[in-house]
């Protein structure tokens, strides 16, 4: 039986912030305030199963400072940015992640969004996360050095047809 995708209630956010935060190096750390807001700025917040995996997207017109969401409102008048995806470890190599993106692609269409964008780290490196983006059809669109040189993003697109 393939667990459900729901949207993220209040109720989620204490299991969602430690899973947020066990991936804090590929992330980025939160706080319990800061989540609550970004869940309310965002666009498409989900989750599946019993926590097994999340997703959080923003769009263009979300009040959220993030240097990687900025970069993309500099470049794109309209988009989807995804700033965070995570599968539990228990809960990996259940194809979560592309149920998450694939249900995300469908919600931005019927929306009227045409681009769906995300970073990659490159320092610390990421090449599975790459690997996976690559495969659902993103092309790299630019590169970055963020947070006073602690970390290095790649910058990725990926059309929506209607």
């Amino acid at each position: 039986m393939t667990a459900s995708i729901d949207r993220i209630a209040q109720d989620d956010e204490a299991a969602i912030l430690a899973l947020n935060n066990e991936h804090a190096a590929e992330l980025s750390w939160l706080e319990a305030e800061r989540l609550s807001y970004l869940l309310g700025e965002s666009f498409y917040a989900r989750r599946i199963g019993d926590l097994e995996a999340f997703i959080m997207t923003f769009d263009q017109d979300a009040n959220y400072d993030s240097p990687n969401f900025v970069w993309f409102r500099e470049r794109y008048e309209r988009f989807i940015y995804v700033d965070r995806v995570v599968v539990a470890a228990h809960a990996r190599g259940r194809g979560h992640a592309r149920r998450l993106y694939q249900d995300l692609f469908d919600h931005a269409r019927r929306a009227g969004h045409a681009l769906v964008t995300c970073e990659v780290n490159t320092d610390p490196p990421n090449p599975t996360s790459d690997a996976f983006h690559a495969a659902l059809g993103f092309a790299e669109v630019g590169d970055a050095v963020i947070h006073g040189g602690k970390k290095a993003v790649r910058y990725y697109v990926r059309q929506i047809v209607a």
